[in-house]
């Protein structure tokens, strides 16, 4: 099992910002920035590749809930990132979105 799906589980304690019954938000252990929120959907995706027909709402759904979530965290300005595959540093596979802010990013990403 996946460290995501065991977080989502409750078999790993998170401080979690967001909950329903298709979506986790959680605070990242090891964050880039003031604020720096995980987002996964419940259910096991391995990442943006695994994304399909049948289950593009639950992306949909996260897109639709991560101003509110960003909003509960204080910004209104903050960058989403989701990394695809090993070689572009998806260290989960499991479909994560990086809510990052509270600070200026700058036009770089890297």
């Amino acid at each position: 099992m996946c460290v995501f799906c065991e977080i989502i589980d409750g078999k790993i304690p998170s401080q979690k910002v967001y909950e329903d019954e298709n979506i986790l938000a959680f605070k990242d252990i090891n964050p880039v920035a003031p604020v720096h929120i995980i987002v996964v959907p419940k259910h096991h995706i391995e990442s943006m590749n695994g994304i399909t027909e049948s289950n593009s709402a639950l992306v949909a759904a996260i897109f639709e809930k991560i101003p509110q979530i960003a909003k509960s965290q204080g910004i209104d300005s903050y960058r989403v990132i989701s990394n695809c595959g090993a070689d572009a540093g998806q260290s989960v596979m499991h479909l994560h979105f990086h809510i990052i802010g509270g600070v200026e990013l700058g036009e770089k990403i890297i």
